[in-house]
């Protein structure tokens, strides 16, 4: 048996990179996994290879109409104990160039959305007998870096919000933790080192992640295995705040 059977589990932004992860892994563990995304035609592919112990639906995590549909259709399947709240939409802009609209935006995806998540499961979930919630900020929430204004405030949000939820909910017996991801192999990744092969030189594993080891830590956090282990920040990195490597002298 899986670490997770028998559970119902809700994974937002499924339809591919670290959601699609975390909806397998989550699979494959047992669970029942109600996988959102507003990419349908991929998160439908990816529900069809899972089989029956998956579904999809078109979720927008900042409606509250989206959240109420997705948790009824998690309790009809199963005791809901799990949610990871890993939809998120991405950009870099230097402060002088963002705009009033693009804040409200990128709050509404990645910090209302997150909110509305853990609003929506904490009584089903607290019914059930209680569960872990996984937010998935970044190191974007962990230190300043340049031209994420926007972005990294709202993974500040998100690490902050996890604090409070788990102080709240923990007396239900429900976890509330922050993953905090850095570079991870996805294909905006692809898109970004294209042509910089130097692009890791600041990381002291010389790499970047992969979305399967972020969909390992999620599933962790979620199970029993961690059922003392809540309020806190998670960071899989490959040592990138740590500090800086030493890098190997000139050669002749």
């Amino acid at each position: 048996m899986g670490c997770l059977e028998g559970r119902a589990a809700i994974v937002t932004g499924a339809a591919r990179g670290q959601g699609e992860a975390e909806a397998r892994k989550f699979v494959a563990e047992g669970a029942f996994v109600v996988m959102g995304d507003v990419l349908d035609e991929q998160g439908e592919a990816v529900a069809a290879e899972l089989g029956e112990q998956a579904v999809y639906r078109h979720h927008d995590v900042s409606s509250a109409e989206d959240w109420t549909r997705m948790v009824a259709e998690a309790v009809d399947r199963g005791p809901l104990r799990a949610l990871v709240n890993n939809a998120a939409i991405h950009w870099t802009a230097p402060i002088a160039e963002e705009t009033p609209e693009s804040l409200r935006r990128i709050w509404e995806v990645n910090y209302l959305g997150t909110f509305l998540g853990i609003q929506s499961v904490a009584e089903p979930m607290a019914a059930a007998g209680g569960g872990g919630i996984v937010n998935v900020s970044s190191i974007a929430g962990m230190t300043g870096i340049a031209h994420h204004a926007a972005y990294g405030g709202t993974k500040w949000a998100v690490r902050g919000l996890t604090k409070v939820a788990a102080v709240e909910l923990g007396p239900q017996g429900i976890r509330v933790n922050s993953i905090h991801p850095g570079p991870i192999e996805t294909a905006m990744l692809a898109a970004e080192r294209h042509g910089r092969p130097e692009l890791f030189g600041h990381v002291p594993l010389q790499r970047a992640g992969v979305a399967d080891e972020v969909a390992d830590l999620a599933c962790y956090l979620v199970s029993d295995a961690a059922s003392y282990q809540t309020g806190h920040e998670y960071i899989i990195d490959g040592g990138s705040t740590a500090g800086i490597p030493l890098r190997p002298p000139p050669q002749n």
